[in-house]
């Protein structure tokens, strides 16, 4: 069992997603504005968040999922947007969301969608992977960088992992979000928030990476500097 917070001022789609999300085993807490999840985020620490952008009052999705980002930086969300939004989406992808689903959405494809963010969330017996100064702990969800922590968010940390376990090899966008996101199908531009937001937390100079490299025409690909 879970504990998933619902943030949506919708009272017929909240009412659908904490019925489904409930049949499927977890429990959920509810909150129709963003300061309400926030307060909600602080006392009940869910295990995922399920995020509409569009919310009434001073605080929207946008600033909801900013402010989870600064105090909860491994907490999974889950942001519902309007389908063409596009702007919107990469704006929650920027600031942190994990995945996103595009209303109108299938309940039922909502609740999987939470079921795999929760699934890779969990810890594994995975051995640790050290690179360039890099060292992840699968066990413990940690990633440092030259013995500084680094705030990764679940999906950054997955996506690390990946690259950090095939080096040198050119992986494709569509195989990454397969492999990390767990996605055979979707909008391979989630794949390049992330890494963008990854480069900026691990290369010396985001603007000229030296360890995540941009393969043109297909994909990206880990390599160690060499010096000398």
């Amino acid at each position: 069992m879970h504990h998933i917070l619902v943030v949506d001022d919708d009272p017929t789609v909240a009412e659908v997603v904490t019925g489904y999300l409930q049949k499927a085993g977890h429990t959920v807490i509810h909150a129709a504005t963003g300061e309400a999840a926030l307060a909600e985020a602080d006392r009940r620490r869910p295990d995922l968040v399920v995020l509409d952008l569009m919310l009434p009052g001073g605080i929207d999705g946008i600033d909801v999922c900013r402010a989870l980002r600064a105090t909860h930086d491994r907490l999974p969300v889950i942001m519902l947007t309007a389908r063409g939004d596009e702007e919107d989406r990469i704006l929650g992808l920027e600031v942190g969301a994990d995945d996103y689903v595009t209303k109108p959405f299938s309940p039922r494809e909502l609740v999987l969608r939470v079921d795999s963010v929760l699934r890779r969330s969990a810890p594994t017996s995975a051995p640790p992977l050290r690179a360039a100064g890099l060292a992840l702990d699968p066990t413990a969800r940690r990633a440092t960088k030259n013995g500084t922590d680094l705030a990764l968010t679940l999906r950054e940390f997955g996506l690390l992992a990946f690259l950090l376990r095939h080096p040198g090899r050119a992986c494709t966008r569509e195989e990454l979000m397969r492999e990390v996101w767990g996605w055979d199908f979707g909008d391979v531009s989630t794949v390049t928030v992330h890494v963008r937001r990854l480069r900026a937390k691990i290369e010396d100079d985001p603007a000229n990476p030296a360890l995540i490299r941009t393969v043109w025409g297909v994909g990206y690909r880990f390599e160690e500097p060499r010096h000398g």
